[in-house]
């Protein structure tokens, strides 16, 4: 049966309203949820039982953010804080990405103990800083990271500069392990008294880092900004020097990624050691050995220390067609390199060079022939 005009009209009409309202329910937000006073309480009285100076239950907020890490602030500052506390030390209640729980819990630690007025020099800062570099922490006002405030606080024992010691604590210096305090305190004191640019701070302190992980006697002391300059120019060069060796290595291996050794094959032929007897040995406990250098950091850091060209030698041994081995000495502690050598894929030695090529010394020569007629090594004359 056809519908008249009217139950047309009524229908288009019905169907306008459900479509409104399927709109409405679709954009409109739904309520919002109160602010969780409670767990923002719970999460910051955990660990810190006994130690607050006010009743939670007390606390009246006339707080209408619903931000976790603004309630958590809010929170602090109720049960713990009798006296004004910097931004440096409040911020680990807001954001604590990127620390370890050890570190997080140190942080509210200081706090704690600087908002309710106690000593933070007793409270454990005395493992790091003097009661001036404290004293320089607690009252540093300025835009600063915990971690800048920090530096800053010791670097202002090094120089009268604020500036100054602003803008090394905002380099790497800053990022730095705290177990490793002792030597970027020596890093901040150079660059107090040899002053650079930011940037260039940055770059430097990327090489004596490495350094001092490489060894960790390793010092600024008689250093000056100049050498540490060209140092790691070097240092980039035998970077490079080692990243091309490693891209030869992957070539010839045929494949995309390094081995986790990053070694080549090289020669069969097993290392070597020999101690002389109480008679023949010139000092207490000395030791000779013999090695085969199979990784591109190896090759070019015997190339630095004994300035010859033998990292050139790379291709040579990936391919197999040589091989570098490196005579030592050791006695009373100390490691002393001797001899490059290099062998041929018959095992017969093509050049024996020592610092800056010269020959071997006889008494090298010796514990040399020692190893070649051990090994079946043969020498030239």
């Amino acid at each position: 049966m056809a519908r008249s005009m009217i139950q047309r009209r009524h229908e288009a009409e019905r169907e306008r309203t459900e479509a409104y309202d399927a709109t409405l329910r679709r954009v409109c937000a739904m309520p919002r949820p109160a602010p969780d006073f409670e767990r923002a309480l719970d999460e910051v009285r955990r660990g810190f039982a006994g130690v607050a100076i006010r009743d939670g239950g007390l606390w009246r907020p006339k707080l209408k953010t619903r931000d976790p890490a603004r309630l958590r602030l809010a929170a602090a500052r109720h049960l713990y804080a009798r006296y004004p506390v910097s931004a440096a030390l409040e911020a680990i209640w807001q954001d604590g990405s990127g620390l370890n729980a050890d570190e997080i819990a140190l942080r509210k630690a200081w706090y704690v103990a600087v908002a309710r007025g106690d000593s933070l020099y007793k409270a454990g800062a005395n493992a790091w800083l003097s009661r001036k570099e404290v004293h320089c922490f607690l009252n540093l006002s300025g835009d600063f990271t915990f971690e800048e405030a920090f530096w800053v606080a010791i670097i202002r024992s090094c120089t009268d500069d604020l500036g100054l010691a602003a803008r090394l604590a905002r380099t790497k210096i800053a990022r730095t392990p705290r177990a490793d305090l002792a030597f970027w305190r020596e890093v901040a004191r150079f660059f107090c008294a040899q002053p650079t640019s930011r940037e260039e701070v940055d770059d430097l302190c990327d090489y004596v880092g490495a350094m001092h992980r490489r060894d960790a006697a390793y010092s600024l002391k008689g250093r000056t900004l100049g050498s540490l300059r060209r140092q790691m120019s070097e240092w980039h060069r035998d970077i490079a020097a080692i990243e091309r060796i490693e891209a030869m290595r992957r070539r010839a291996a045929g494949r995309a990624s390094p081995t986790k050794d990053g070694a080549w094959d090289g020669s069969r032929l097993e290392d070597w050691e020999w101690q002389p007897s109480a008679k023949e040995a010139k000092a207490h406990g000395e030791r000779f050995f013999v090695r085969q250098l199979r990784t591109a950091e190896d090759l070019v850091a015997e190339s630095r220390a004994m300035h010859h060209c033998v990292s050139t030698y790379a291709a040579k041994c990936i391919a197999g067609n040589a091989s570098i081995w490196v005579l030592r000495r050791t006695a009373l502690g100390k490691i002393e390199r001797l001899l490059t050598i290099e062998l041929d894929s018959q095992n017969r030695a093509v050049q024996v060079r020592g610092f800056s090529n010269r020959v071997a010394l006889p008494d090298e020569r010796k514990v040399i022939e020692r190893w070649a007629k051990a090994r079946g090594v043969m020498l030239r004359n």
